[in-house]
């Protein structure tokens, strides 16, 4: 048996209807903290150590927002999610994908370690997969929870996790004490979250270097997949498009947007080798 922080009370370690998990973006978590502090050093060695408590002073405040129900939600599960290596299957499907980002600011790297130390100190998962992202594990769980008829919550403002956004998947942007549901996404977007993959397979993202379609934003993209449907009904009747330059564009960079729609697509079954009953939220 396992208990609560929220409520002290046992409950039965396999997840099941009712039950809430929060998964974290670990990843964005750590630049989100880097950026929120001035440099802090320890003074013994030196070491930095400003992301660490940054890390730290947002995980311990979700905690208490959620335990106080600011949050409005009362996880029953809880796991904090890492990126494993810059290298997964997608850059062996397009070598250039993020082959533009440059490598992490120096004073951050040797604070990676004890960011992952602090989160098992919290008591909490510290989940990182060899050959897939974060936002891959991410889609796992939130598969798996609905399959035994649990919610989710995924602590994140991260666009390309609003495609996972549906009747019991949910995100929650702590910075902006903002709950993101279907609505949040199509007022967003201009599109729901199951044509996410779709608008970002035309409009390419220039942080993660997906190419998409050039001269294709947002809005255009969220009309066109109102007029065509999805992306393959867009590229199979492309012809049909008014705009020259733009009919032009689609249908020659077709290539493009069809392996855009691969990169952007996260991957849900992930071989996890901890499982739902492994996330059960313990006390701190």
């Amino acid at each position: 048996m396992a208990w609560t922080a929220k409520l002290g009370r046992a409950i039965p370690a396999g997840m099941k209807k009712g039950d809430h998990l929060f998964l974290v973006d670990g990843s964005g978590y750590i630049f989100r903290a880097y950026h929120a502090l001035p440099p802090l050093n320890r003074k013994s060695d030196g070491l930095p150590t400003s992301a660490v408590l940054g890390f730290c002073n947002m995980v311990w405040k979700l905690m208490q927002d959620a335990r106080n129900t600011n949050v409005g939600i009362v996880p029953t599960h809880f796991a904090v999610i890492f990126d494993y290596s810059a290298k997964t299957f997608r850059s062996d499907l397009y070598p250039e994908y993020k082959a533009n980002r440059s490598a992490p600011p120096e004073d951050l790297i040797p604070q990676f370690g004890l960011i992952r130390q602090a989160t098992v100190a919290f008591n909490l998962p510290c989940i990182e997969m060899e050959g897939f992202e974060a936002d891959d594990i991410i889609a796992t769980y939130c598969r798996l929870a609905c399959e035994v008829g649990a919610d989710t919550t995924i602590i994140s403002s991260d666009k390309d996790l609003m495609q996972l956004v549906g009747p019991t998947v949910g995100m929650y942007d702590p910075m902006k004490d903002r709950q993101i549901g279907i609505p949040e996404v199509i007022e967003k977007w201009g599109v729901p979250p199951e044509k996410m993959i779709d608008l970002q397979a035309l409009t390419g993202d220039s942080v993660d270097n997906v190419p998409g379609v050039p001269g294709i934003g947002p809005k255009t993209a969220a009309q066109l997949l109102e007029q065509f449907g999805d992306l393959d009904g867009l590229l199979a009747r492309a012809g049909e498009i008014k705009q020259e330059k733009r009919r032009e564009s689609i249908i020659a960079n077709a290539d493009k947007a069809r392996i855009s729609r691969e990169l952007v697509t996260l991957k849900n079954d992930v071989p996890l080798k901890e499982g739902l009953d492994d996330l059960v939220l313990h006390a701190p």
